[in-house]
């Protein structure tokens, strides 16, 4: 048990000294990077990451190969249908309400393919991302949902104690989490249920509502972030959450998450999730071109996949 943890705590210890070595390298480099601006800024990148990271890490989790890839275009949904409600006289906490029920529904919806129809996630997952996406332009031709009231703003813009809401949102949200997979039956059912499907099963596990739940957590948060998005930039923007579900997958790898499940830690997720937008950032204050930036992060994803493969192995000796 003592080896166990020792490890488990390596892979997030790795993963967070990576994080403070690329922060102190960018501070050299660009001094800017420590200014009360660039940080906000950082903030607020890491809390959309993170909060989508955490989503993954539930379903990653829960095994069988479970993946989500629509959460980049459900971001642009949800962001859409919050705009277009409030636009449409519906006040602002009954459609934020509405669209996180919503986001819900879309989570259930993978959850009863992938349990009930025996669908594989990555189909279903990957035709919601292109049904959301095209939605979302179906809703607003295209063109972004103007006019929000400004309580709303206050959700993506505003901030408490210089620190913005969203990321306190995040840090409320990631104490959540980790409650759950830590300390509830639920955690255990859900580890149980990634590590070995079939054991899990016989332990008398519902495995096919734990992974539900597991996807209806993803939605949720998926959903949570288009609000918050909506919010930051003043508009429901049909074009948004491009490429978030990479970013999700590779800062749940990057933290320590196994993909074949069963093993991970939403610390760990968050930690990933502040990797790969503090190289975001990084890049932007030394004025990397922005066509290599997806070099960059598609690099930093096949490194991190892997070195999880290999680590795998390793213990598997």
């Amino acid at each position: 048990m003592t080896t166990r943890r020792r490890q488990k705590g390596f892979r997030e210890l790795g993963p967070l000294i990576a994080f403070m070595s690329l922060a102190i390298f960018t501070t050299v480099l660009n001094p800017r990077f420590l200014t009360a601006f660039n940080l906000q800024a950082l903030g607020r990148q890491i809390a959309i990451f993170g909060l989508l990271a955490i989503g993954e890490t539930f379903v990653i989790i829960s095994g069988g190969g479970a993946i989500d890839l629509a959460p980049g275009s459900v971001v642009a949904l949800t962001g859409v249908m919050v705009a277009w409600l409030m636009t449409h006289g519906v006040p602002v906490s009954v459609s934020v309400i509405l669209i996180l029920l919503f986001s819900l529904g879309i989570g259930a919806w993978h959850g009863v393919f992938v349990t009930k129809l025996k669908v594989p996630a990555f189909i279903i997952t990957l035709g919601t991302l292109t049904i959301a996406r095209g939605m979302a332009a179906v809703i607003t031709k295209g063109w972004p949902v103007i006019g929000l009231p400004n309580s709303f703003l206050i959700i993506g813009q505003a901030d408490f104690l210089k620190i913005p809401i969203s990321v306190w949102t995040l840090i409320m949200i990631t104490l959540i989490a980790d409650f759950f997979l830590r300390r509830t039956v639920y955690g255990k059912h859900l580890r149980a249920a990634g590590g070995n499907e079939v054991a899990a099963r016989f332990s008398g596990v519902n495995v096919d509502l734990v992974r539900m739940i597991a996807f209806m957590v993803s939605g949720f948060l998926s959903g949570l972030v288009g609000i918050i998005v909506a919010s930051r930039l003043s508009q429901g923007q049909p074009g948004v959450g491009n490429m978030y579900e990479l970013y999700a997958i590779a800062s749940t790898v990057i933290g320590g998450i196994s993909l074949t499940g069963g093993e991970g830690s939403v610390l760990g997720a968050i930690v990933g999730a502040s990797i790969i937008s503090l190289l975001w950032n990084a890049l932007v204050l030394l004025n990397v071109s922005t066509y290599w930036h997806n070099v960059v992060i598609g690099i930093v994803i096949v490194v991190a996949v892997t070195l999880d493969i290999v680590r795998r192995r390793i213990a598997s000796r």
